[in-house]
């Protein structure tokens, strides 16, 4: 089994289990009307204010999401661009998505392969955003691949905006690092049943065993010299260093 599949089962897993909690953990009594009022909370909160001061555009013709999960930011976007192409690597979000949002006509629900864009066409989208999605990423030559498809997916001038962890700092305390670390290393070596045998043991969540959870961190300077070697022009970036960095930008108009 190769790494993009099993992130692909651990994330079909996750739905089954509680897709909402999985997609927005830091809450467990999820609803429908909470969990969508939350991405359009996070859509004012997070988006629009950095939209405006780069200057970009909030509508449009097609938008695409990476990592769109059940959809909890989707509809924010579905009112203000004319077509969106939500995309996940699993389908049991997807499935749940279009359960939720069955009255909403213009999103395209498509599952990816888990290492590129290759659905979409080069220079068909005026927007792409993708949050909480990078982190989770098993290893950095991943999300490294998918903003490179970005640069490809975007029409010239068109904008990206997208959360990646940028910090190496541990956010546990010892014993819990050597415990996550144990049974990620046995996800790393595809030994993923004995993985989630050993969170169960240790009292883990065994759904968050792996390293499609706790994914690679990646330091900002290396995302800034990606995104311009593929013809990117950084117009803000905030939370280096963090485990919520956000950076925001446009493809250039020419070489």
């Amino acid at each position: 089994m190769n790494v993009t599949e099993m992130m692909r089962r651990d994330w079909d897993e996750r739905a089954r289990r509680d897709a909402f909690h999985y997609i927005a953990s830091w809450k467990q009594d999820w609803n429908i009307d909470s969990f969508l009022a939350s991405g359009e909370k996070d859509y004012a909160t997070l988006v629009s204010p950095v939209l405006e001061r780069c200057g970009i555009p909030a509508s449009g013709e097609v938008m695409v999401e990476l990592g769109c999960g059940a959809g909890r930011m989707t509809p924010s976007f579905g009112r203000r661009y004319k077509r969106i192409v939500a995309l996940d690597l699993s389908a049991e979000m997807l499935q749940r998505a279009r359960q939720i949002h069955v009255e909403q006509q213009n999103i395209l629900w498509l599952r990816v392969g888990g290492a590129n864009l290759a659905c979409l066409k080069d220079g068909s989208a005026d927007f792409i955003f993708s949050y909480l999605v990078l982190q989770h990423l098993p290893t950095a030559e991943l999300a490294f691949g998918y903003i490179r498809e970005f640069l490809r997916v975007l029409r010239p001038g068109g904008a990206f905006l997208f959360q990646f962890n940028g910090s190496y700092k541990p956010t546990m305390n010892l014993r819990g690092r050597l415990a996550w670390g144990a049974v990620d290393a046995l996800w790393s070596a595809r030994l993923v049943s004995l993985s989630k045998g050993a969170a169960r043991l240790l009292g883990l969540d065994p759904a968050a065993a792996g390293k499609s959870w706790r994914g690679a961190a990646i330091e900002a300077a290396r995302i800034v010299s990606a995104l311009r070697s593929s013809g990117g022009e950084i117009c803000e970036l905030s939370g280096e260093n963090t485990p919520m960095a956000w950076c925001c930008g446009v493809k250039k108009t020419s070489a």
